[in-house]
């Protein structure tokens, strides 16, 4: 029995389905080898002892040692406590980046609601800061923390993350194409405030910017050497401590504990993964629940 044109377009339309179908669950997997790889040998080099020349893919036993190690280390304060070195990243990290969202969000909700005459010349010019590199400012932002007595101060690390104009952007883009102003004249006629507006219908809106903005300006000043470099003195941050311990393991690589820096990386990147998985269901929430239909 012969099959029809119709059924054998359809089966050839199935096994070109197929094949594309295989084609890209074989890339995705490859691409996800290729991110993952790094994090496992970096958990693998964490159970090693003295540093070693090439790759090695499987664990050994040093992992209990070196946990002993970095502790001990640590608690003797030689390269300063690693709860302290946590305790002022998460300060730093987290202030940071609930300042830098919530107030970011605020600017370009007001660049997006009101009608100004300077309106096209203020998102220019905070567009214009986004070319402008910290390091360009450094010496001079250096000697006025001096002046001012802010040294080994967490605060010129967090009051400087509220004015992000990276983050200012992506939140007014959200707003754009988000945001209605029907909503926002709306809640004026039934007399809601400005700040009550954005805080309780706006911000609902905006959860799904706020998550991802959130991961980003988290890991950013999580991962940040360059400022707490310059700043701190006697505190210290988690990349910081990583320097002291990259530094004496380069001058004697042959060292019996160098292990432990590569398990206090694994430590340091637990609280960043944590993060990244509460907000990435927070922002399926936020989609489902703060999403609006133009």
């Amino acid at each position: 029995m012969s099959m029809t044109p119709d059924v054998v377009g359809q089966s050839t339309g199935k096994t070109a389905l197929l094949i594309r179908r295989i084609v890209a669950y074989v890339v995705l997997a490859f691409l996800v080898f290729i991110s993952l790889f790094p994090f496992y040998l970096l958990i693998v080099n964490a159970t090693r002892g003295k540093v070693q020349t090439g790759i090695q893919f499987f664990p050994s036993g040093n992992l209990p040692g070196n946990f002993k190690t970095l502790f001990g280390h640590l608690a003797q304060g030689r390269y300063g406590s690693i709860w302290k070195s946590f305790a002022n990243s998460f300060i730093i990290s987290g202030i940071s980046c609930l300042l830098s969202v919530y107030f970011s969000a605020l600017t370009a909700y007001a660049i997006h609601v009101y009608d100004f005459k300077l309106k096209k010349f203020a998102f220019t010019f905070i567009l214009l800061i986004m070319m402008v590199p910290t390091q360009a400012s450094a010496i001079g932002f250096y000697r006025m923390m001096i002046s001012w007595g802010l040294m080994d101060s967490f605060i010129p690390l967090i009051v400087p993350a509220i004015a992000a104009p990276s983050v200012f952007f992506f939140m007014k883009q959200y707003m754009d194409s988000s945001l209605p102003l029907e909503i926002v004249e709306a809640a004026r006629i039934d007399g809601c405030g400005e700040f009550r507006t954005f805080n309780s219908i706006v911000t609902p809106i905006l959860k799904p910017a706020f998550a991802v903005q959130g991961i980003f300006t988290f890991v950013a000043s999580w991962n940040n050497y360059f400022m707490p470099r310059m700043i701190l003195q006697e505190k210290k941050t988690i990349p910081l401590v990583l320097q002291t311990m990259k530094a004496e393991i380069l001058g004697n690589p042959q060292m019996a504990h160098a292990g432990m820096m590569n398990l206090y990386m694994v430590l340091a990147i637990l609280p960043v993964v944590i993060v990244y998985l509460c907000l990435s269901k927070f922002i399926i929430r936020g989609i489902a629940l703060g999403s609006v239909k133009g």
